[in-house]
């Protein structure tokens, strides 16, 4: 919403300067974007008459003026302006006036100077000389009773200011000048200058015929004929400039008169040529097939969601949006068809962005106007028609079926007091809301209003507190501290901090990503094997249509982002929910009842082991490597992997993450499918792990150290080839014995192919394990020593089946 100061002030001038008045809108809600002047400064510009314009004696395209500025004597200034001529008022710059900077940043003084051997006592100027547009065709011609002489900026007020607000949608009733002023009134106490619509008395008595066939679409519709106007009639110069200060071109003088009012009052209108209407209106939904040539140029195809104003033979205007190209009125316009109507603000909402456009007419219908002042605007529309393009005006045909019944709305002051956060009376209540022109009637602490017409925004309790608050200004609410006790939440000691994890895997070289929560449904299905993943009931994008219960579609998206940019080597984790359903889950403060949202970790691993260099040979990276990554996460506590399978993985390159015999992960390639789909030469590796187990810190406990020397014995056992590491490890931690510290495997002997293996019979391997012994109470004797050894050859025996190795 645009305007210029000056004409908010005519209707409402308080007490305060501009700046105040911006910042008295912007704290009572109504935003002031921009607030700039009309015209940038410039000084001893004033308005001169050009008497004569003769051919230079020495130059073609320049003329010799003859300038009555107001300063005695007629100036001589050379001019080459194509529209120099006698007669004409145009802008005249004395000797040293300084206009605004031109391209070189640096301000124009004007001095006496020679063009072409004739002395130039001044310059006239364009618009685009003095800042005012960007039209440089020629001199700024300004209106014919312009006062010779007079400083330029006052005659064309250009230490106005333009006022750009910012409006939310529910301040509908202020997309007007007069609606603004009425604000400002409330706000400040200033008295308010109500339009007058004095009715104009009939000259003839023809109606045109109009049917409301859609009363959800249309409330209300009131038209007037006038007969005999002037189409060509030059529209008023302080209608052109109010215009433009609203950012509003002017077009003729019957659509700037619509537009004028528009923007004073706030209602749209429409004004049609009345002898190209056939019959009468009809106003009603539109038909599915029906075309129609709009104003604009664009003929639109119509359905019967679409509303629409018709005669005896097609469509005629896209209703509360834009009048058709069939009845607009033009040069050759003698009589009009006037309209003002109510139009129901679901019908037009959407409408005009189905078609890729908007308007001003459908960005107020759709917020709602006021249905109650359709005559008293036809009034005005009216009587700006007759004084600028004259004419006989008919009665007024006004038909009333279906408008809005104001709801009371309720108040309680107490709840009032809670929200706005400061004591209330309900007189300091009530006092806000009749300052905005609303209707209240007083109960024992409480308030009941009834919103007039134009204030569709009223409509829960809620809305009159906001009322409250604004007029009382929010800059005037109390600064209260926090009544509740702040307690900052300690994190346990056996828990590490989320920086801590992603600093640790920035050190192992992962870099963090951050992703949508809510993904491609194929991902559920291919990565995560979800067949009913959560959907949204509106999702951004027609591809991000279900949240996701796994991060790693999310990690192979980002893979493949950067793939496809030649990126040759990737490590890349992300920490966020995911969100699965669980009738188990109760509905709290924290939870959604039904639906688990835990937090995981992801990481992926592509390309080489290493970057590039010189001193470590390139090696593509694998399954242990990334194995050896969550191994270093889970430090200190020792992570078991067992087989598993998960969709989004190989099958025999899988590994399911344990941690005291729980699952908490998955790690592994990706499925050689999924893999030769995204056409990745390498298989990237991944692993998805609880957050809480990640997290998880067990607190060191202090040990005394031991007095006696610890005692190391080294195994070799036998064992068949299937036996893995962990069943070896499980045989010999099953041993009961208090002084086995420690037991590492350090050794495997497989007898090479077609050689002979001693010992070792086809089918089995040698492994060499360190036993570590200590006791803290005394030395240990040989007779325990190998008591304990002797205690863990029978486990493995027993357990793996391993014999020793001779």
């Amino acid at each position: 919403m645009q305007f210029p100061e000056s004409w908010l002030r005519a209707f409402c001038n308080p007490p305060l300067d501009s700046r105040a008045l911006a910042d008295l809108l912007t704290m009572a809600g109504l935003e002031v974007e921009e607030w700039e002047p009309v015209a940038p400064p410039f000084t001893r510009v004033v308005v001169g008459e050009i008497l004569s314009a003769e051919p230079h004696p020495n130059a073609d395209r320049l003329r010799v003026c003859r300038v009555d500025a107001g300063q005695g004597e007629p100036l001589q200034i050379v001019c080459g302006a194509p529209n120099a001529r006698a007669g004409i008022r145009v802008p005249c710059a004395l000797v040293g006036a300084v206009l605004p900077p031109g391209e070189d940043g640096k301000p124009f003084e004007i001095r006496v100077g020679k063009l072409r051997g004739v002395e130039s006592h001044g310059m006239l100027c364009s618009a685009r000389e003095l800042g005012l547009s960007d039209d440089h065709g020629g001199l700024l011609e300004l209106a014919a009773d312009a006062p010779v002489g007079r400083d330029l900026r006052e005659a064309l007020a250009l230490d106005d200011r333009i006022f750009t607000l910012k409006l939310t949608p529910n301040l509908a009733h202020c997309l007007s000048v007069y609606g603004v002023a009425r604000e400002v009134a409330a706000l400040t106490g200033a008295p308010l200058q109500a339009p007058v619509f004095a009715p104009v008395a009939p000259r003839h008595g023809e109606v045109l015929p109009v049917r409301i066939d859609a009363p959800d679409l249309c409330g209300r519709f009131t038209g007037r004929i006038i007969r005999g106007i002037d189409p060509t009639a030059k529209t008023p110069d302080w209608m052109v400039q109010r215009l433009a200060r609203c950012g509003q071109r002017s077009i003729s003088a019957l659509v700037d008169i619509s537009n004028y009012v528009m923007f004073e009052l706030g209602r749209p209108s429409h004004i049609f040529d009345l002898d190209r209407i056939h019959g009468g209106l009809q106003v009603r939904w539109g038909r599915a097939g029906e075309t129609l040539e709009l104003l604009n140029g664009q003929t639109v195809t119509l359905d019967e969601t679409v509303g629409v104003i018709a005669d005896d033979r097609g469509v005629e205007s896209l209703a509360g949006i834009m009048g058709g190209q069939a009845t607009a009125v033009s040069d050759a316009t003698r009589n009009v068809y006037v309209e003002a109507a109510f139009w129901w603000p679901r019908a037009i909402a959407g409408r005009s962005r189905r078609f890729n456009f908007s308007t001003d007419a459908g960005h107020r219908f759709e917020r709602g106007v006021d249905p109650s002042t359709t005559r008293e605007h036809v009034e005005r529309i009216t009587q700006l028609i007759l004084e600028i393009c004259g004419g006989e005006v008919g009665p007024i045909d006004d038909h009333v079926v279906n408008v809005p019944q104001p709801q009371p709305v309720t108040l309680r002051v107490a709840r009032a007091a809670k929200v706005i956060g400061m004591p209330l009376t309900q007189a300091q209540c009530a006092e806000p809301l009749r300052r905005l022109g609303l209707e209240v009637a007083e109960g024992d602490g409480v308030l009941t209003v009834t919103p007039p017409p134009y204030r569709f925004d009223l409509q829960i309790e809620e809305d009159l507190i906001e009322e409250v608050a604004r007029v009382i200004g929010y800059d005037r609410l109390p600064d209260t501290p926090p009544l509740a006790p702040v307690v900052p939440r300690v994190r346990p000691e056996a828990q590490r901090s989320a920086h801590a994890v992603r600093r640790q895997l920035a050190d192992l070289g992962y870099q963090e990503t951050i992703n949508f929560s809510f993904v491609e449904e194929r991902w559920e299905r291919d990565y995560a094997g979800n067949d009913a993943p959560i959907r949204l009931l509106n999702p951004i994008a027609s591809h991000l249509s279900v949240m996701r219960s796994s991060l790693i579609g999310s990690l192979l998206a980002v893979l493949k982002y950067n793939t496809d940019r030649k990126v040759p080597r990737a490590r890349l984790f992300e920490i966020g929910r995911v969100f699965r359903r669980d009738p188990a889950v109760p509905d709290s403060d924290t939870t959604v009842a039904g639906l688990d949202q835990p937090r995981r970790l992801a990481g992926l691993a592509w390309g080489d082991e290493s970057a590039l260099q010189w001193g470590v040979p390139a090696r593509p990276l694998d399954f242990y490597d990334v194995k050896g990554d969550v191994e270093a996460l889970l430090a200190p506590r020792r992570p078991v992997f067992e087989p598993a399978q998960h969709p989004a993985l190989h099958p025999g390159r899988c590994a399911r993450v344990l941690l005291d015999g729980r699952p908490v992960g998955i790690v592994g390639e990706l499925h050689p499918r999924w893999r030769q789909a995204e056409g990745w030469t390498q298989a990237p590796v991944l692993f998805e792990l609880d957050w809480d187990a990640v997290v998880e810190r067990p607190v060191p406990q202090a040990q005394p150290l031991g007095r006696h020397q610890p005692v190391q014995r080294d195994v070799a056992v036998v064992v068949r080839e299937a036996v893995t590491h962990a069943e070896l490890m499980a045989a010999i931690g099953a041993v009961e014995q208090p002084w086995l510290r420690e037991a590492v495997l350090f050794d495997v002997y497989r007898p090479k192919a077609g050689t002979a293996g001693g010992a070792l019979a086809e089918g089995e391997k040698s492994l060499a394990v360190r036993l570590t012994l200590e006791r803290h109470d005394a030395n240990l004797t040989d007779e325990e020593i190998d008591a304990v050894v002797q205690a863990v050859l029978a486990s493995l025996q027993q357990r793996v089946g391993a014999r020793l190795r001779a």
